[in-house]
């Protein structure tokens, strides 16, 4: 049984095959033409999709050793995301679905995140989860715990109130002039510098809630008044500031996923969407695993950012219940939960 998924929720399209769930192939074009406007620009993401996905999924096809008239269902992400990105996924899947005559699967983006830790490359890959296990999913808009009881019973214990972890990273390095995406240049800084060097604010939100604006505020602020004593005060010190940041947004969300392991009593623990590529947070999760016995689920880095294979594995579980979309469906930018 073989799936094509196709991921195009932002700025990456991406499209992949699975067989019985074993991934054949993941193919994914990403687009610089956003770096020198410091974020993605909707319009030329959506424009830059129409351009890339029928390469994509004719690269993944072939890949796969297939032809598609052997596909027997297609999967996508139908949300949430930028809408004219997914409107291209969306349009995209329906008219090859219908071409071909096969059903439609809709994949909510965030819980294909969650599931990644399912995508399996052979036959002797069994590293996964058993159910129920905590998540931490972090990203550019997002920043959850998620108790996962099933592949569609997922609820959220905890959340950003204000801006997501990899948001806050992002907005800092802009501050600071390094540039977009701000994640990857952060990491390789904070990889070379002191994370004690600087303190930052770290907020005190009851629960299991995150808050990430008060770091924000804090680390702008603090910059501006360095600035006044030395203007080079970035260039001299930048390996500092990003392991000192790095250090205080993954102390505040290790804080709170501590609690939810204590409260819950499930050791089973993965980490999942772009900000798990990180590696600070990853170390962390290693030393919690030694500290506290955590048995944790991390992801490959080429499925910590957006990916259809994420996309392929969520369509897998729905189609072996039987879940299919039907053609009038329509593409959603925002949603409240992880299940549909």
């Amino acid at each position: 049984m073989y799936i094509l998924a196709i991921e195009s929720s932002c700025d990456d399209t991406s499209a992949a095959v699975l067989k019985d769930g074993i991934l054949l192939s993941n193919v994914t074009a990403s687009q610089s033409v956003h770096e020198e406007y410091g974020g993605v620009v909707p319009e030329l993401a959506s424009r830059a999709h129409q351009q890339n996905i029928v390469p994509v999924v004719d690269a993944a096809i072939k890949r796969a050793g297939i032809t598609k008239e052997e596909l027997n269902a297609v999967a996508f992400t139908r949300g949430p995301g930028l809408m004219g990105s997914l409107l291209v996924g969306v349009s995209f899947a329906k008219g090859f679905a219908r071409s071909l005559g096969i059903p439609m699967i809709d994949v909510n983006h965030l819980q294909g995140h969650v599931l990644a830790h399912f995508i399996r490359e052979s036959e002797d890959d069994h590293d996964q989860p058993t159910f129920p296990y905590l998540c931490l999913l972090v990203s550019g808009g997002n920043s959850q715990i998620v108790k996962v009881n099933s592949y569609k019973d997922m609820e959220i214990l905890g959340q950003t109130i204000d801006d997501a972890a990899g948001e806050a990273i992002d907005k800092c390095s802009k501050v600071m002039g390094l540039g977009y995406p701000g994640g990857p240049i952060i990491d390789k800084l904070a990889r070379q510098g002191n994370p004690e060097a600087f303190e930052f604010s770290k907020p005190d939100i009851a629960g299991y809630d995150y808050s990430f604006s008060g770091l924000k505020t804090s680390f702008l602020y603090h910059l501006r008044d360095w600035l006044k004593e030395d203007p080079d005060f970035i260039e001299h010190h930048k390996e500092d500031l990003a392991a000192s940041l790095e250090k205080t947004i993954v102390d505040i969300l290790m804080k709170k996923l501590r609690k939810a392991v204590k409260d819950t009593g499930i050791n089973q623990v993965a980490v999942a969407g772009g900000v798990s590529a990180n590696n600070g947070l990853r170390n962390a999760f290693r030393d919690h695993a030694k500290r506290y016995h955590w048995k944790i689920f991390i992801p490959k880095f080429s499925y910590t950012t957006d990916n259809a294979a994420m996309i392929g594995i969520t369509g897998y579980f729905k189609y072996l219940d039987k879940d299919f979309a039907s053609i009038d469906l329509p593409a959603y930018a925002r949603v409240e939960k992880l299940k549909n």
